[in-house]
C-alpha cells in the first residue's frame, strides 16, 4: 500500500511538472484541429448568415440616404425660389411704405406742431405750480426737520446724562443747521 500512494505521488508529480493544458505540446494537434474546426465554423456563419443582413442594412441606409439628399435638394431650389419671390415682395412694401411714410410725416409733423404748442403751455403752467408746491414743502419740511432735530437731541442729552432745556437746544440746533 505504501508503494501505491508513492507511485501516485510521483505521478502527481509528474503531472504538476507538465504545467497548462494549453501548453503541452502532445495536445497541440488536437488543439489545433478543434481551432480550425472553430474558425471555419465561424466564417460560415459570418458569411452565410451575419454579413448578407448587414450588407442588406448598409444597402438599405444607402438608398435612403440617397433619397433623403435629393429631397433635400429639391426642397432647397424651392426654398430659394420662395426666398426670391419674397425679396421682390419685401423690397414692393418697403418702395410703397416709403411713400406712404413721407405723406404720413408732413401731416404727423403739422399736428405735433400744434400739440407741442398745446402742451408747452401746460408745462408752463404746471411748473409754476409744482414750483410753488415745492417751496411749501421744502419749507414745512425744514420745520419738521427743527422738530426732530430737537427732539432727538434732547433724548440724546437725557440718555448721556445731561440735562438740557429747551430754549438751548433750540439754540444748538438753529445754530447747526445755519451751518
Amino acid at each position: 500500500m505504501a508503494t501505491q500512494t508513492q507511485d501516485a505521488g510521483q505521478a502527481a508529480v509528474k503531472t504538476a511538472k507538465v504545467g497548462m493544458p494549453q501548453l503541452d505540446f502532445s495536445t497541440f494537434s488536437n488543439q489545433i484541429f478543434w481551432l480550425v474546426v472553430t474558425l471555419v465554423v465561424i466564417y460560415f456563419i459570418l458569411s452565410r448568415i451575419a454579413l448578407p443582413r448587414i450588407g442588406g442594412a448598409l444597402a438599405d441606409r444607402a438608398g435612403t440616404i440617397t433619397n433623403d439628399l435629393a429631397e433635400a435638394e429639391e426642397l432647397k431650389q424651392r426654398a430659394l425660389e420662395a426666398e426670391q419671390a419674397y425679396e421682390k415682395a419685401l423690397a414692393d412694401a418697403r418702395a410703397e411704405a416709403q411713400s406712404i411714410n413721407i405723406a404720413m410725416r408732413a401731416e404727423i409733423q403739422a399736428q405735433l406742431d400744434v400739440e407741442l404748442a398745446k402742451a408747452d403751455a401746460q408745462i408752463s403752467a404746471r411748473t409754476a405750480e409744482a414750483a410753488a408746491a415745492l417751496a411749501e414743502i421744502r419749507n414745512s419740511a425744514m420745520v419738521s426737520v427743527k422738530d426732530v432735530a430737537k427732539a432727538t437731541a434732547k433724548e440724546i442729552v437725557a440718555v448721556m446724562g445731561g440735562k438740557a432745556d429747551a430754549k438751548t437746544v433750540t439754540t444748538a440746533v438753529t445754530a447747526r443747521m445755519k451751518g
